[in-house]
């Protein structure tokens, strides 16, 4: 008896799924049929969409104030190196 790899799916096909299963156009056997995935594993995925949606605007909100403080930090660091440096140049060194 042959042993079968399981398939391994990537995100974005997952992520294309599983919004084709949230819209209702289509029933989950022909989705199945279309994408060639078992139905209990497209409803599986769009149950971790419908779980996992108000974690993307979570993660949004969060990544843009970390890239806020990203971006000023190097600056805030700089501005006092200047200020250090114009400080010793007024006291005539």
């Amino acid at each position: 008896m042959l042993s079968r790899k399981r398939r391994q799916y990537a995100e974005e096909f997952k992520a294309k799924v599983a919004l084709e299963a949230v819209k209702g156009v289509r029933t989950l056997s022909e989705l199945s049929s279309a994408f060639q995935v078992h139905p209990t594993v497209i409803a599986q995925w769009r149950r971790q969409l419908v779980a996992g949606a108000a974690e993307v605007f979570r993660a949004g909100a969060g990544a843009s104030r970390a890239s806020d403080e990203e971006l000023t930090a190097p600056l805030y660091a700089e501005i006092g190196r200047l200020k250090m440096e114009v400080d010793w140049l007024k006291r005539g060194h």
